[in-house]
């Protein structure tokens, strides 16, 4: 008998909290797609950087693309903690353990930064506001970067 009791005190806290939801779970979701492309920014980084070394004749864009993507992951960073109430600095850490991959070369890179120009743009119109701008300038930014620093 207490556990039926305690099931049902359970289930009602559980119906209540889902009707006075006001957005919570859009949001959080929103933010987990927020955190995905912030870390998708930070490998984009990471993989320009490790290009240099089977490049160095492009040694000038990949940097740019490497501090772009880093910018675009700090911006995504500020608006994730701006959504959680927080605030965040200039040294945020990845949300997740990545170890830097190998040097993968331009053309991986191309790829990535293709992927990651479809994902933040499909993203940015299921998003209204500054996030929808924020993600609609991070694809537009990775298209450029692929058609003119990586021809």
């Amino acid at each position: 008998m207490k556990i039926a009791g305690a099931a049902s005190i359970g289930a009602v806290a559980v119906t209540a909290t889902a009707c006075s939801d006001n957005g919570t779970a859009k949001t959080a979701a929103e933010v987990d797609q927020l955190i995905t492309q912030a870390d998708r920014a930070r490998a984009d980084a990471s993989a320009a950087s490790s290009a240099i070394a089977l490049a160095p004749e492009r040694v000038s864009a990949l940097t740019t693309i490497s501090a772009e993507r880093k910018a675009h992951a700090d911006a995504l960073d500020a608006e994730i903690a701006r959504a959680a109430g927080t605030t965040t600095s200039a040294t945020t850490t990845p949300s997740s353990s990545t170890v830097a991959p190998p040097p993968s070369g331009v053309d991986a890179l191309r790829t990535t930064l293709t992927e990651s120009a479809r994902s933040a743009g499909d993203l940015a119109r299921t998003v209204s506001g500054y996030r929808a701008g924020l993600l609609g300038s991070v694809s537009a930014s990775c298209a450029t970067q692929v058609a003119v620093l990586l021809p």
